[in-house]
């Protein structure tokens, strides 16, 4: 994969997900130059839009307010996104989800992934959409394996073995999560709260993901001190952090 051009994937179960979860990492990534890949497998259209059905809009109507919500988001993030409306509450586990999932993959030619961890106990759909990540990954690397249309693919659309980090869950202590990988998200965090602000119907999560940036920016700082070289802040502004788990070992041959 080294001679491959840097690209994000990023597989989000509900069309929010990815903002709360990983904006961060994928402003930082546009901010770069790199190319940004959101998909999301639902829209979250009836577990996560209580406001759209308190308000008494029908399901087509909610879908559509979360597809615009969400392509803001992305916009605002640098990135491309996608849809596959696979439907949640529950997000059902499918051959059919799997197999263009394996598409995407195949198509974006992904040097980093980044999805949901395994674990959730609160929401069975975020889990759901990782073992379908997961899987979609193996398959992609297949040249044995078709896409979705019949056809099997050509050498060059096979991928490599991109590393996969799991984004942090809502509520991370129930989930088992144990951060392995502190991103500096300082830079990029702007345009993450931009992407934030494009999803009114979840306002209450505004004001907790960017107190959750400051407290892993904190950790950022602590564990790296000196190291990643971050300049002291001038407006006493703090550092902003996301946090990860990588799924595979890395691999190298040079320990830093």
């Amino acid at each position: 994969m080294a001679d491959t051009p840097p690209s994000l994937l990023v597989v989000s179960a509900h069309a929010g997900d990815f903002v709360w979860r990983a904006g961060g990492a994928i402003a930082a990534a546009t901010l770069r130059g790199e190319r940004a890949t959101v998909v999301c497998v639902s829209y979250g259209e009836r577990g996560e839009s209580a406001s759209q059905w308190l308000a008494g809009k029908s399901l087509d109507e909610i879908k559509a307010i979360r597809r615009d919500e969400a392509t803001a988001a992305a916009s605002a993030l640098g990135a491309d996104i996608e849809f596959l409306d696979a439907g949640d509450y529950p997000l059902l586990e499918s051959t059919e989800t799997v197999s263009a999932l394996v598409d995407v993959y195949r198509r974006t030619q992904p040097t980093v992934v980044l999805t949901h961890p395994l674990a959730d106990p609160y929401n069975g759909d975020h889990p759901a959409a990782a073992r379908m990540a997961l899987q979609a990954r193996v398959l992609a690397q297949a040249i044995g394996v078709a896409n979705s249309d019949g056809s099997y693919p050509k050498v060059d659309e096979i991928i490599g073995a991109p590393p996969v980090f799991f984004f942090e869950p809502h509520q991370p202590e129930q989930s088992d999560f144990k951060p392995n990988v502190l991103l500096d998200i300082t830079a990029a965090f702007a345009l993450k709260q931009k992407a934030m602000e494009c999803l009114p119907a979840q306002k209450h999560m505004w004001e907790y993901y960017t107190s959750l940036a400051i407290r892993r920016g904190v950790q950022v700082k602590r564990n790296a001190g000196p190291n990643l070289g971050l300049p002291p802040a001038t407006d006493g502004s703090p550092t902003m952090g996301e946090a990860y788990q990588r799924y595979y070992p890395q691999v190298t041959d040079v320990l830093a």
